[in-house]
């Protein structure tokens, strides 16, 4: 007999996955690696590293399947990137330097553990219950080898994970008519989401494209004068991710109560490293 998950058990589980699989964003690494196939521009590479399981796509599909990016941006670098470094190339410059960042924020000892190879184990298993259908980020990286080595078959699932989850908050977003910057606006004034001065570099929007976002959210009343979620606007992010949770569920309940219980240990442990290492800027989450 199936033991139910507890509620909210594969939000938690993500919560601990998502920034082990987001820390090479953030790395020199990543910045050295793709430098060296001749893409030095930092938003370049996130789009580049993020997108290149796609394939030689243009910009439209990457803006379509990002859906919080500025399409200006994205098309200052799609498709043109793809004439610097193939998607094959890109994705092959990726693994090193995960492979990099992960050995320098966690420590050849965790890698090699036994402990990773068991993470890695039951992080694929999730794996297993993911769909594709309308879920393109989620697909196109599921149609990647899982690497040989524990430490990035569980990066590799950890993605598969973190996408599959990220294509279906996008369609919840869609259904709560929640546009590109203003999901970017409520997230932040949750608390959870990242800084605005970290939004508005890397996404390509600029401060009056936020201020009219937040005219808008306060027009449906979901924000106050200070930029504070109203009542309306915590329940609308509430229901927002309690809707994300529903469309994410299969992967978590494929693994079991044990399973995910294990899993957000294991990846707990391993996040806390990562922290204690500096993976991520200080001012990264926040209101500023």
């Amino acid at each position: 007999m199936t033991t139910p998950l507890p509620e909210r058990a594969g939000r938690r589980c993500h919560n601990v996955l998502n920034p082990l699989h987001s820390s090479h964003y953030f790395s020199p690494d990543l910045a050295r690696e793709l430098t060296a196939v001749g893409v030095s521009d930092q938003r370049a590479a996130y789009i580049a590293v993020r997108a290149a399981a796609l394939g030689r796509v243009g910009a439209g599909v990457v803006t379509a399947t990002f859906y919080n990016f500025r399409h200006a941006l994205v098309a200052r670098h799609i498709p043109a990137v793809w004439e610097t470094a193939s998607p094959d190339t890109v994705l092959a410059a990726r693994v090193r330097a995960v492979d990099a960042t992960l050995r320098r924020v966690l420590g050849e000892e965790a890698l090699a553990s036994k402990e990773m190879a068991e993470a890695a184990e039951l992080a694929l298993r999730a794996t297993e219950a993911c769909t594709p259908h309308a879920r393109p980020l989620y697909a196109a990286h599921a149609d990647l080898p899982v690497p040989e080595q524990p430490h990035l078959a569980f990066w590799h699932a950890t993605t598969l994970l973190r996408e599959h989850r990220g294509d279906g908050h996008v369609a919840a977003l869609l259904d709560r008519e929640l546009g590109p910057v203003e999901a970017l606006v409520t997230h932040t004034a949750t608390g959870k989401g990242m800084n605005p001065r970290w939004v508005l570099a890397t996404r390509g929007w600029d401060s009056e494209d936020w201020d009219a976002a937040s005219e808008r959210l306060r027009e449906r009343g979901l924000l106050d004068a200070e930029g504070e979620l109203t009542e309306a606007g915590t329940e609308l992010r509430r229901d927002l991710e309690a809707e994300t949770d529903r469309l994410d569920r299969a992967p978590y309940e494929h693994l079991g109560a044990a399973g995910v219980e294990r899993l957000t240990e294991l990846a707990g442990g391993l996040l806390t490293r990562a922290l204690t290492a500096g993976a991520f800027p200080p001012d990264l989450i926040g209101r500023g």
